[in-house]
């Protein structure tokens, strides 16, 4: 028995279909003490590893002519979005022979889509936004029904404590 048995993984849903050679746009949660926030990681997708629990991408970006790699889990909670920018062209899953060139010289070109894939990555964006509407609604409703119910139970504590204030009057007495 192994541990992927055991743990039912939740693939992250605001992560669209993309590949290697496309430009993508990576959110992700950053903790600093307490606090939490956002941060973008823009570049190229040079590598896509699949496999449930283990199942990354890396992404590649050249700043102030020093090229930066970052790789990130497709199931991570701390993934909050990926946005594909630009579809490459490239005829590798692997693009690790970016790494020895100048960013102008790694420039891929972009692949045009053809009107039905067109139609179905529009439908797929479609899909996704109204996941996340759906799930912001579902959490404003979770909300509010635990502060429904935490107001129901001091409600009822409320009562019993001015239940039980008469009977200890009574014992004073």
């Amino acid at each position: 028995m192994d541990i992927a048995s055991l743990v039912e993984l939740k693939p992250n849903s605001n992560i669209p279909a993309f590949s290697s050679g496309d430009m993508v746009r990576v959110s992700t949660k950053v903790v600093e003490g307490d606090k939490e926030r956002i941060q973008v990681f823009q570049g190229v997708v040079i590598s896509v590893r699949h496999g449930g629990a283990g199942a990354s991408f890396a992404v590649r970006r050249v700043t102030y002519g020093v090229g930066v790699e970052r790789t990130f889990p497709l199931c991570s909670p701390y993934v909050e979005k990926v946005e594909v920018v630009r579809r490459g062209k490239t005829r590798r899953a692997k693009l690790y022979y970016l790494r020895g060139l100048s960013s102008k010289a790694s420039r891929i070109k972009e692949r045009r889509l053809s009107p039905q894939e067109l139609a179905v990555e529009q439908e797929e964006a479609r899909r996704l936004k109204e996941e996340r509407e759906l799930e912001g609604e579902e959490t404003q409703k979770l909300e509010l029904e635990q502060e429904q119910a935490q107001a129901q139970q001091q409600q009822q504590e409320l009562e019993q404590k001015q239940e039980e204030a008469p009977t200890l009057e009574q014992k004073q007495e």
